[in-house]
C-alpha cells in the first residue's frame, strides 16, 4: 500500500528542530509558523499530504486562522485531548486508505502507531529527510535558472 498520509507531532518536531526558528521558543506562533512554510515546501515537492498536530486547549489565543486544506491540515488539540490522541485516532482511520507515517521523538507513540499498522520516525530522522528533499529541489531550481540565462544569452 502507499503511504496516504504523514502525521506529525507539532511541538515534538519543532523542540528537535530549533534551528528552524532561532530566538523564538518552539511553542510561539513564530516557530509554529516556520514549521507550517517548510513543510508545505515538503508537501509541495514530495505530493504526500499531511497533518500538523498540536497540543494544547485549541489554537492559542491570537493564532492567526491558517487555513487548513487536504494537503497541509493543522490541527490543535482540545482540553482533555493531546497531540498523541489524535494522531492514534486518525492512524486507526486511515488504516483501509493505505499507510500513514507518524513523525514524533516520543517512543511509546511510534510503538503504539506501529502496533496500529502505520509507520514511525524520530524527529531528527524526518528533519534529515526533509532536508534533502528541499535540498534537491533547490539545486534543481538553480540548474534550471542557469539554463534559462544560457538560453537567453544565446538569443
Amino acid at each position: 500500500m502507499a503511504l496516504v498520509r504523514i502525521l506529525i507531532d507539532g511541538y515534538s518536531l519543532l523542540h528537535a528542530w530549533r534551528e528552524l526558528a532561532p530566538g523564538h521558543a518552539p511553542h510561539s506562533a513564530k516557530a509554529r509558523e516556520a514549521l507550517v512554510r517548510q513543510l508545505t515546501r515538503y508537501q509541495d515537492m514530495t505530493g504526500v499530504p499531511l497533518t500538523i498536530f498540536f497540543d494544547g486547549q485549541g489554537a492559542p489565543a491570537g493564532t492567526p486562522k491558517v487555513p487548513s486544506n487536504p494537503k497541509v491540515e493543522i490541527l490543535y488539540s482540545r482540553q482533555g485531548q493531546t497531540a498523541d490522541d489524535m494522531i492514534e485516532r486518525v492512524t486507526y482511520r486511515l488504516r483501509p486508505y493505505g499507510e500513514v507515517l507518524a513523525v514524533t521523538n516520543d517512543n511509546a507513540e511510534r510503538d503504539t502507531v506501529i502496533a496500529m499498522g502505520g509507520h514511525a520516525q524520530s524527529c531528527e530522522a524526518f528533519i534529515g529527510q526533509v532536508e534533502a528533499v528541499l535540498g534537491e529541489m533547490e539545486g534543481d531550481l538553480q540548474r534550471y535558472n542557469r539554463n534559462e540565462r544560457n538560453r537567453y544569452n544565446q538569443k
